[in-house]
């Protein structure tokens, strides 16, 4: 018995050594990178709002709620990681809390880091040699977007390990040639490539990548090992990681009755409610032109993370990547690693790739290090076949780069550090401003969902719709929808105060009395220089439902926004964008305030309301020429103008008897454009019943 622990654990040492220099390594950066917010932040900080969105998953995790974000809360779609939070559960079960729980996510954060760079090592050490392993693990320590996101508390580390992890045991699995590791790490069993392919897409969606490296391999070892593997194995290598990235929609379909989590709808071109497949696909492109021309090229947007010209380094690292597969006989390795490298091109189908410091593409960045390391081994080869002395031109290269990289990362902690500080200043300040002065049955509306609620121990409801079920819809289609939705809640259903960037909001009418707010000036990260507290008003809710003179028995209306309302009539929605869906507060000449939701810059507005006797057409609108109203084929007479107010007029017209339902159209005469908020169709008291 003895015998057998003194081996387990000289196997466990064994196993554990090559992790000891790059933990070292990441300890000592992540002690700086630690120092330098604590410094400036004046404690325990965290650059990104989104990572308190973990956390607060986590503490309800542990508190026994699954996937509900705030209390009397059900479920809800929007945690994007299914793991990340299950993994800092445990933490809070252990009786972590509050800012103390930052340390947690740090202390993953440099492991993470750590044993990134060794898979790195690992798998560049069997197409450039080990020299090539030792400067690509190098470059992952001083690429600052590494640094910058293992302490940023998000998933994106997980992510980026895992894929890492999963193309060094595919390749090696492939090749069955361990000496082409880095060191002597034990060829791994098939089945933790099974397990990768099944946990990689619940760390994040793009773990996709994993699944596919799971499932080709898994295709190869069923034919290779045939002869040696029962027929359930085979099927099961397959199969199994098959079914990762079915986890989460059927997660979602269970407890939400819907399959695309609410974080999709929101960020994903292809649930853009505007988008048909056409722009859906030049909206993708564009993405891409941007990933190419700004993005790899160390541009405006990645400047800091990314040398200048970049993208041509990876173009030729690619090819040279290829060239030292072809002459080692390491094609799976080169396969496996350019899987990864065109996994950078899947952030291009999110409407939100550019957030939060372009986070969605740094978990393939390590790829693009591999490919540039390999660029520097094969510019030494061919220098090479002139004189062998002169191979040391990949090292110069290497380490050139490396030195590069490093040379930046103190503007990359100081920017790591700022950001931190602006998050503590803003959400976390107001949500703890919430806990200490807001009622604990408090509803506070918010759109960054993550600090105030996991500061402030309040319930929220995310008017953005990644964390309160069922409002993401709203925040997609635009203000003026969310407006109209907010008016058939119940009010007890509704924030009773707001937390939010104004602009974001654009909902003046449901904004109330201010209460606090919080300004950071010195920063890049937030969504806005001011962040504001209000008491939620509702009074003018409904307020826009009639005609503003109140004669006459509505028959049917149309309430443009309302996205009910707008397909039971028909509503054409034409070049529509959320931008110009609007809720807009006007004054009636009596100094009544009026409410509603409607839609901007309309070229024309076709719908069909029922039929009826003679009526009376009401229009709320906005245009400064003429407007046509056309019945069917036939055009009938000019709007008479009813009531004016500083956002809209009103304006009628008689329409003839139809026992049909008519169908409508309503356009602007000549080029212009015009705004649409209401139409009514409604018997005044001497026209027929």
């Amino acid at each position: 018995m003895q015998h057998d622990v003194r081996g387990w654990l000289r196997q466990v040492s064994r196993r554990a050594r090559p992790y000891g220099l790059p933990l070292a390594v990441s300890l000592v950066l992540g002690a700086v990178c630690v120092s330098r917010i604590m410094e400036r932040a004046g404690g325990p900080a965290l650059p990104l709002d989104d990572s308190f969105i973990h956390l607060q998953y986590a503490k309800r995790l542990a508190a026994g709620h699954w996937f509900s974000y705030t209390p009397d809360a059900g479920y809800s779609s929007g945690a994007t990681s299914l793991l990340w939070p299950l993994t800092l559960a445990p933490f809070f079960v252990l009786g972590v809390c509050g800012l103390e729980a930052i340390w947690v996510v740090w202390g993953l954060g440099a492991l993470l880091h750590a044993a990134l760079a060794l898979e790195v090592a690992r798998i560049t050490a069997g197409l450039g040699g080990r020299g090539a392993g030792l400067a690509a693990a190098a470059m992952c320590f001083a690429f600052g977007a590494h640094a910058w996101f293992a302490y940023s508390g998000m998933e994106t580390m997980a992510l980026t390990w895992m894929l890492a992890r999963g193309v060094r045991v595919a390749c090696e699995r492939c090749e069955l040639e361990r000496e082409r590791s880095f060191s002597a790490a034990p060829l791994a069993s098939p089945w933790q490539l099974v397990a990768l392919g099944i946990v990689a897409p619940l760390v994040r969606p793009e773990g996709i990548l994993g699944t596919a490296m799971a499932v080709l391999v898994g295709l190869r070892e069923a034919r290779v090992a045939a002869p040696t593997r029962p027929s359930w194995q085979r099927v099961a290598l397959i199969a199994a990681p098959a079914a990762g990235p079915l986890v989460l929609p059927s997660m979602h379909l269970l407890f939400a009755g819907h399959a695309a989590s609410s974080t999709a709808m929101v960020k994903w071109l292809a649930l853009n409610p505007y988008l048909d497949r056409g722009e859906v696909i030049d909206s993708t492109l564009a993405n891409v032109r941007l990933l190419l021309t700004d993005l790899l090229a160390g541009g405006t947007w990645t400047w800091l993370f990314v040398p200048e010209g970049f993208v041509y380094l990876l173009f030729g690292g690619i090819i040279a990547m290829a060239a030292l597969a072809a002459k080692r006989g390491a094609w799976w390795r080169a396969l496996m690693v350019g899987i990864v490298i065109g996994g950078t091109l899947l952030p291009t189908t999110y409407d939100t790739m550019l957030w939060n410091r372009v986070r969605y593409i740094w978990p393939f960045g390590w790829s693009w290090l591999v490919a540039v390391t390999c660029l520097g081994a094969g510019i030494g080869e061919i220098f090479a076949t002139r004189r062998p002395l002169l191979r040391i031109v990949s090292p110069v290269l290497w380490w050139g780069l490396v030195a590069h990289l490093a040379g930046h990362l103190g503007t990359v902690i100081d920017d790591l550090a700022t950001s931190a500080r602006a998050i503590s200043r803003q959400q976390v300040a107001l949500g703890q401003w919430a806990r200490e002065t807001l009622p604990a049955d408090a509803v506070i509306g918010v759109n960054d969902t993550g600090a105030i609620a996991y500061m402030s121990e309040r319930m929220t409801f995310d008017v953005v719709g990644l964390t309160t079920e069922g409002e993401a819809r709203y925040w997609a289609e635009g203000s003026g929808s969310r407006f109209e939705h907010y008016e058939q809640l119940p009010r007890r259903a509704l924030p009773t105060h707001f937390i939010v960037y104004p602009g974001w909001m654009r909902m003046p009418a449901i904004l109330g009395e201010r209460l606090a707010d919080a300004t950071v000036f010195d920063q890049s990260i937030l969504g806005g220089k001011t962040m504001v507290a209000y008491r939620a008003r509702h009074d003018l809710l409904g307020t826009g439902a009639k005609p503003a003179d109140g004669a006459g028995d509505v028959l049917d209306e149309l309430d443009v926004s309302d996205i009910r309302s707008e397909r039971d009539h028909g509503y054409w929605r034409g070049d529509a964008e959320a931008r110009f869906n609007v809720a807009t507060l006007a004054q009636q000449l009596d100094g009544r305030l009026v409410a509603d939701g409607g839609r901007r810059e309309r070229a024309e507005d076709r719908f069909t309301l029922k039929a009826s006797s003679a009526a009376q057409l009401v229009l709320r609108v906005r245009c400064d020429l003429a407007l046509e109203v056309w019945v069917g084929a036939d055009r009938i007479g000019e709007p008479q103008t009813l009531s004016e107010t500083d956002g809209w007029q009103e304006r009628a017209i008689d329409l003839p008897a139809s026992d049909k339902p008519r169908s409508m159209t309503v356009r602007a005469v000549g080029p212009a454009r015009f705004d649409s908020w209401h139409y009514w169709l409604r018997v005044l008291g001497d026209q027929a019943p």
